[in-house]
Order: structure tokens, then C-alpha cells, then sequence
């Protein structure tokens, strides 16, 4: 057995002499190939890309485990943001628990039980990806890797988007024809909200590194580039949620980007910089869209104007209004039945993953036309989870928000800097939720769990008594996640 000890301290600053093994290039770089195969194999929705994922993240486990045999001692850090995810977890355990009666017959808590058992399987894999995220993509040594990666791979996202958008012929990269032609593809992912999802949780990273001055010169001026790229992706996808959202995720970075100054001149320096400071900031923020609109009329802005004036659709003629698509025909309808859902099983739920099982028997219109989804994701944990999912999740939204405030007081001023861009972009999906389900999408929840491991681990480093006294070996109460070392 190891002796396990288990200390409430946040050691995030490795010695800078202490050598960085190829098992951790090895984790690194995987994790960094599972974000971009996730995305581009369309979402890893299918299940070949889903088992080819969680067999990835197994393997990157074992590597870990490896390590801490060579080693002679395993550490792991657990943010407090992973309490609601194993919470979660345990919920989709329970439903899925099936009991049989005197008659041979079964029941569980799940209308659904096979596909509460899958779903509890993507959500253990999520939560191991996760883990492995905070302990080897957000430490210090690794975030200029990921920063970088992120805002590269973003780019290189919205530019083939765009590229197969204006080349469509009705094949994905342009050789791979699905079974069933999706009506509204973009990118790698077939739905065009959940492309705008994915590239509005990066798009942020490299705005806030500019407005808080953490890069400059010619490293600015490409970051600013790929941000204009991926919102210019964002807008030519006709995703309305995506549009809104990214509106949100800058209005967040200007609201909480500004730092006021500190030290004995803090008051002359703020009255002094204050309006230079935000002159800046609104200047880039303004060429920044001004670069987005310029592209948008060079591409074609008639589809984008029609999608924000009207809020129509060309859509196939049921029993709606024939070639219109209005909030209430696209889902509206679907949201009062969810509601008629959430009403009856208001305790726990019809069961994580069972809502395509479920819909049928609340459902007041024609059942030909399958729904799968709530298209809300507060709506779905509701209908899925009950009022203990709804309680997990509000738990969950607060350890984020927590996270939030305490990394943006990083003394350092990049950390600061990468934190906001994180959370920004989680706002920016967190918003756009109220309209999608891009938390149901594999690929687009491991990038929002990424970026939640970036900023709990930049958060509990800003809150360390040991950020503010050097080395001293110090255990701060406050900090925000557990370190367990086993001890070989």
C-alpha cells in the first residue's frame, strides 16, 4: 500500500531547476492532440471518436501512474471545482442503478438506465481528462505551451471553417460524406452553434492578453489577428447564440479587465493613467470589430443581416409556417415540454442521458420528428438531474465564479492575463447555454474543463500565502484544491 497524506497547501511553483520528464512532454502533448482530434473528429459525438477518447485519456492515466512508480511519489492536485463534476458523477451512478422486482421485472431512477450508465461513462472520462488538465496543462510550465496552442489552434479552426464554408460541396473536409446531411454544418462539427461554441470559449485568450498588456509587438499583433479571425468564424457561422455570446465574453474582459495600480502612488498613478488606459483598451477593442465587419462584408453580409433582422430560418415545411422559422417553431415548443418534464420528476430526474427517451411521453406535438436534446443546458440538467442537478450545477457556477475573482488577482500580471481570457471564455459558453447544448458535445465540454483547470489552478497560486513569502513551505487554509501525495 502507499501511505497517502493529504495536506491543504498549493505548491504550484515547481523549482525551475527541477527537470521536466518525457512522460510530462508525453501527457502534454496528448492532451493537447485529444482537444484538437476531439474537435475535429465533429465534436466526438460518434462513438469511434468517443471510445478512441476515452481510451486516450486511460492510457495518459497509466502514463501518470508510471510516473509516480519512477518517481517514488505520486501528486495530485484536486481543485475544489472537481467536487461538483465527481458529485455529478455519483448522481448518474445512482439513477442508473436498476433494482429487480418479485415479477423478474427491472427498475431504476432512470427512464433510461443503458443510457444513464453511457452517459455516467463520458462523464468519468471527462472528469479524469480533467484532472489531468489541472495537473499538467495549467501548471506554470505548461500554460505558455497551452496559451499559444489554444490561440494557434483557434485560428487554424476558424480558417478552415470559413475556407470549407465558402467551398461547401456537401462533404466534410471536403472527402467525407455523412449518412445523413446535417441542415446546418460548419467547420468539423455539424451543427454551426457548436462550431461558434467551441471558437468562443479561445477567441477571449488572446483579447485579454492584449488589453492587459501581458504581450506586445508583433506577438500582439498576431494574437489580435487570430482573435479577428475567430470572430469573423463566429459571425459567418449564422449562429445567433455564438454572436451574443462572443458580444458577452468582450464585455466581460472589459468589465473585469481593468487592474488599478498599487504601491504608495497607487492613487496619483490610477487619476493619471485611468482615461489613457481605457482609451486603449476601447481602441482595440473597436479595431478589433471594425477588422470582424470588414470581413464580414468581404465574405457576404446579406445572410448575416437576414439572420439578425428577421431571426428566420429556411427550414423544411411541416406543420409550422410553411418556410419560416420563428423562437417558438425552433425551441420554444421544445422548452414547454421540458418544463412538463421537469415538473414531474422535479426530485431527481428522468435520468442523465435519458432525455431523448423521456421527450415522447411529455411531448404535445407530433412525435415523428425525434428530439434529443433541450437546446437549453439548464433546462436539460433539470429535466435530467432534478433539483439535485440543479444544485450541483449552481455549486459548480459558484467554485467558477470564486476562481474567477482570486486569479484576477495574480500578482503576476500574464497569469492575470491567461486567467481572465480562461474565463472569459467559460462566461461566453456559460451565456450561450441559454440557447444550446454545446456542454453535451465532448469535444466543446473538455475545452470548457480545460479552461476551468486553468483558472482554479491560477486562482489557488494567487491565493497562496506562499505567492507572497517566497519558498516558505506554508499552508494556506484558503486555497482552493488539495494536494494528495503518495508516497512509493
Amino acid at each position: 500500500m502507499y501511505p497517502i497524506r493529504a495536506a491543504r497547501t498549493d505548491r504550484y511553483f515547481e523549482p525551475v531547476s527541477e527537470p521536466t520528464s518525457s512522460i510530462d512532454r508525453i501527457i502534454v502533448i496528448g492532451l493537447m492532440a485529444v482537444i484538437v482530434g476531439s474537435a475535429l473528429a465533429f465534436g466526438a459525438v460518434e462513438p469511434w471518436s468517443l471510445a478512441t477518447f476515452g481510451l486516450l485519456i486511460m492510457a495518459f492515466l497509466v502514463l501518470w501512474g508510471i510516473k509516480g512508480m519512477i518517481s517514488g511519489a505520486l501528486k495530485i492536485c484536486l481543485p475544489s471545482t472537481a467536487l461538483p463534476l465527481v458529485a455529478l458523477l455519483l448522481l448518474a451512478v445512482l439513477q442508473g442503478v436498476t433494482v429487480k422486482d418479485s415479477a423478474g421485472g427491472r427498475s431504476s431512477i432512470s427512464l433510461d438506465a443503458e443510457a444513464t450508465h453511457l452517459t455516467a461513462e463520458i462523464l468519468l472520462v471527462l472528469l479524469l481528462a480533467f484532472l489531468l488538465s489541472a495537473n499538467f496543462l495549467a501548471i506554470p510550465r505548461a500554460l505558455p505551451w497551452l496559451r499559444n496552442f489554444l490561440i494557434f489552434f483557434g485560428l487554424a479552426l476558424a480558417v478552415f471553417g470559413l475556407l470549407q464554408h465558402l467551398t461547401w460541396n456537401g462533404k466534410f473536409f471536403w472527402v467525407i460524406e455523412l449518412r445523413f446531411q446535417p441542415p446546418s454544418p460548419f467547420g468539423p462539427f455539424v451543427n454551426h452553434n457548436h462550431f461558434a461554441g467551441y471558437l468562443e470559449m479561445i477567441a477571449p485568450i488572446p483579447v485579454a492578453l492584449i488589453l492587459r498588456r501581458a504581450v506586445r509587438g508583433e506577438l500582439a499583433v498576431l494574437y489580435g489577428f487570430a482573435a479577428a479571425m475567430m470572430g469573423l468564424a463566429i459571425i459567418m457561422s449564422l449562429s445567433r447564440g455564438g454572436m451574443i455570446s462572443l458580444v458577452a465574453s468582450l464585455m466581460f474582459i472589459v468589465a473585469f479587465g481593468y487592474k488599478p495600480s498599487t504601491g504608495r502612488q497607487a492613487g496619483v498613478r490610477q487619476s493619471s493613467r485611468t482615461w489613457p488606459v481605457a482609451a486603449s483598451r476601447i481602441g482595440a477593442m473597436a479595431l478589433m470589430l471594425f477588422t470582424i465587419g470588414v470581413g464580414v462584408w468581404w465574405v457576404g453580409a446579406d445572410s448575416v443581416i437576414r439572420r439578425l433582422e428577421k431571426g428566420e430560418l429556411t427550414i423544411e415545411a411541416t406543420d409550422r409556417q410553411p418556410g419560416k422559422e420563428t423562437f417558438f417553431y425552433s425551441r420554444g415548443w421544445i422548452w414547454r415540454d421540458t418544463m412538463a418534464m421537469i415538473r414531474e420528476n422535479w426530485v431527481t430526474g428522468v435520468g442523465l442521458g435519458a432525455y431523448p427517451t423521456a421527450y415522447p411521453i411529455y411531448s404535445t406535438r407530433d412525435r415523428i420528428s425525434p428530439v434529443n436534446q433541450a437546446h437549453n443546458d439548464y433546462l436539460q440538467i433539470l429535466a435530467d438531474a432534478g433539483i439535485l442537478g440543479a444544485i450541483i450545477a449552481l455549486w459548480f457556477i459558484f467554485l467558477v465564479a470564486r476562481d474567477t475573482v482570486r486569479a484576477s488577482r495574480h500578482r503576476n500580471p500574464l497569469m492575470a492575463a491567461i486567467a481572465l481570457g480562461c474565463a472569459s471564455g467559460m462566461f461566453a459558453l456559460i451565456v450561450h447555454s441559454l440557447f444550446d447544448f454545446n456542454l453535451q458535445i465532448p469535444s466543446n465540454a473538455l475545452l470548457f474543463l480545460v479552461l476551468t483547470s486553468v483558472v482554479s489552478r491560477i486562482a489557488a497560486a494567487a491565493t497562496s500565502k506562499k505567492e507572497e513569502k517566497g519558498d516558505q513551505d506554508i499552508h494556506d487554509q484558503s486555497a482552493p484544491s488539495l494536494w494528495i501525495k503518495a508516497a512509493v
